[in-house]
Parts: structure tokens; C-alpha cells; sequence
């Protein structure tokens, strides 16, 4: 049901997670007004910066305090000097994914008018939804044998998770079909051939196919899929996959559309959403206020969408489509970030989506 105001939680993180966030509250914080909107803000301290002064990743009232919000919008974190004592890196966004069972990453990946790429392909327009909580994920938590001859880690499938990956897989597409006019296609990428594991999931794939007797669907191995992905890139709509295989290909989808900077995600469960930029903290530019705000503002859009469906609000569904046809607008016409081939920084992108959505630009 529709409200008169909704709560978005922040968690801006370490590096270029601080600018890029300061950037999509801006841009969020004008279309909701356009729109008749009202969104309050509460920001929460989490990351390795946070990790360095409190020897915690998140605290636990702030995670607490997560699941209140209507949404989250996440920077980025981490930082690659700052590691747990096993060697990994701090990464308390995998903490909120385990603990609000966050289980299907959506990450959309479309090539925007006046973005480069390296690929020969015009009309790229793919969400590629990775599986979060299992896969090789599942034994993150298992007890460690300490060994200089050996280490593993456990992949495992469960029908539980795979069944609901499936239904917001075949949902979506049913979904960009009605509102975007795509084929409302459905693809699994697995290694069915070599590991049993895949094999399940391909079956379990199957089973949710025949419930969706309306939606087509492929299945490819991961692999063969990988490759596909640069050489036609065109022929995906909504790709779905197991954990590390969804980490791997969202980011070559995200290649083949222009990088990283342009490309927003949201993880979700049926009751919880966390947005953030598919891009990591990028200390190397932290502070320079160069980094790319794109893929920052339409993850903002991508948490409008969120709200917009779950519940029943149109005004946070037309505030997410004028960021997109403002950011659109901006890409194709500039300024542009260094690493989109432009000079300008990120306030002076900024800006200018903020004066496209204030002109209500046309779309891109």
C-alpha cells in the first residue's frame, strides 16, 4: 500500500562509496520530490574503515536497524589492505545478504546511446540475476582445516533457494516484457555436464520452466555462455545462474555495456532489497571526485522500482524512469566520465542528471 513516506537506509562504505552515494541520494532525492514523493535517509557506518577503529565489519544494531528501512542503498566496500585474519577481505555486504537472506542479485545491463564499448552489438538489454546465499558461497562459514598441502570450499544447490531464484527469474521477465517490450526470455547458465550439483539445478530449472509455459528458455553451459555473452551479446534477456558463475558473467555483461560504472544491482528476497553499484571502492581514485556516479544513481532508481512494486506506489515507479531517461539522456549527449572516454568528474555529472530530470529530458 501507497505511503506518505518511505525510509531508506544508507550504508555509503569505504572509498568512492562515500562520493558515489552523496551522488544517488541527490539524484533520488529530486525525482521522489518530482513525483510527490517523500524519502528520510538514516546512514549506518559499515565496511573496513569502520573494521580499522571497531574491529567489526557492521555492528549488530545497525544491522538490526537495516531491516526496518524500506530499501538500502549501499556504496561500495572494502578495501584491500584491510583483511580478516584468515586473509579475506571485510565485506559486510555479504554479512546483510546472509543475514536478510537476500538470495537473487538482479543486475541489469543495458547499452545506453553515447556509452563505448568494444563489442559489435547495438542493442544490448540483459539482467543477469546471480544466486547469492549457495553455490560456492555456501560453506563461507565452514570450520577451516588448516593445511599447507590442500584448501577447498563446498558448492551447494538446494531447491528451496533455487526454487524462489527461478520464480523471481521468470517474474522478471514476464515483467520487462509488459514494461519494456523485451522477448521475456529466460536463460540458465550452468556446468550441468561435469558437476551433479548443476545437473539439480538445470532440473530444478526445468520445473520452474514448465510452471511459465509462457516465458521461452535456454539453457547453455557456463562456459559456451561466457563467450555468447561478448559475441552476441543481443540474444540474452534475462540470464540466470549459480553464485560464482552470476559474479563472473555479471561483470562481462557489465564489460560489454561500458564497465562497471554504468552498471546498478539490487539484492533481494521477497521482503528485503539492498541497492548498490556493481563496482567496488576503487581507492586508487577515492577522493579525487572522478568516479563514475552512473551505476550509484541507477541503482537509486533500481530502489524506487523496488518500493514502487512492493507497494503499489506508480509515483516511485515514474520517479525510477525519470532518473533512467535522465541518466540516459546525459550518456548520450555528456558530460561524461573519464572512464566513459569523457573529462568531467562527479559533481559535474551530477549536475547535470540532476538538469535533466528538472527539464524532464527526453529519452536517450
Amino acid at each position: 500500500m501507497a505511503r506518505n513516506r518511505y525510509e531508506v537506509a544508507l550504508l555509503p562504505g569505504d572509498g568512492i562509496g562515500l562520493e558515489v552515494t552523496d551522488a544517488a541520494v541527490a539524484v533520488l532525492t529530486d525525482a521522489a520530490e518530482q513525483h510527490g514523493v517523500t524519502l528520510s535517509y538514516a546512514t549506518y557506518d559499515a565496511g573496513a574503515a569502520y573494521y580499522r577503529v571497531s574491529g567489526e565489519a557492521i555492528s549488530a544494531a545497525s544491522m538490526s536497524a537495516l531491516g526496518e528501512a524500506d530499501a538500502v542503498l549501499l556504496g561500495a566496500m572494502g578495501l584491500p589492505d584491510v583483511r580478516y585474519p584468515d586473509g579475506t577481505e571485510i565485506a559486510p555486504q555479504i554479512d546483510v545478504r546472509e543475514h536478510y537472506g537476500l538470495f537473487a542479485s538482479l543486475r541489469p545491463c543495458r547499452l545506453f546511446p553515447g556509452v563505448p564499448t568494444r563489442v559489435r552489438a547495438e542493442a544490448v538489454d540483459m539482467l543477469i540475476i546471480r544466486e547469492l546465499t549457495e553455490g560456492l558461497f555456501a560453506g563461507r562459514h565452514d570450520p577451516a582445516e588448516p593445511s599447507d598441502e590442500r584448501a577447498s570450499d563446498r558448492l551447494t544447490i538446494t531447491r528451496a533457494t533455487s526454487e524462489k531464484l527461478f520464480e523471481v527469474a521468470f517474474a522478471q521477465a514476464k515483467r520487462r516484457r509488459r514494461l519494456h517490450g523485451t522477448p521475456g526470455h529466460v536463460t540458465l547458465l550452468d556446468k550441468a555436464n561435469v558437476l551433479r550439483s548443476n545437473a539439480f539445478l538445470r532440473k530444478l530449472f526445468d520445473e520452474a520452466a514448465a510452471r511459465h509455459p509462457d516465458v521461452a528458455t535456454a539453457r547453455l553451459y557456463i562456459d559456451a555462455g561466457a563467450m555468447m555473452l561478448v559475441t552476441n551479446p543481443e540474444r540474452f534477456d534475462v540470464v540466470v545462474t549459480e553464485n560464482i558463475f552470476g559474479d563472473i558473467t555479471s561483470e562481462i555483461a557489465a564489460g560489454v555495456v561500458g564497465g562497471l560504472g554504468v552498471a546498478p544491482s539490487g539484492d533481494v528476497s521477497e521482503t528485503h532489497g539492498v541497492f548498490q553499484p556493481s563496482h567496488g571502492t576503487a581507492p586508487d581514485i577515492a577522493g579525487r571526485g572522478v568516479a563514475n556516479p552512473v551505476a550509484a544513481i541507477l541503482s537509486a532508481a533500481m530502489l524506487l522500482d523496488w518500493i514502487a512494486e512492493r507497494h503499489g506506489d506508480p509515483r516511485c515507479a515514474g520517479a525510477a524512469a525519470s532518473i533512467r531517461t535522465a541518466t540516459g539522456a546525459v550518456l548520450a549527449r555528456g558530460p561524461r566520465t573519464r572512464d566513459l572516454g569523457g573529462d568531467a568528474g562527479t559533481l559535474e555529472v551530477t549536475r547535470a542528471i540532476r538538469t535533466a530530470l528538472a527539464a524532464g529530458a527526453p529519452a536517450a
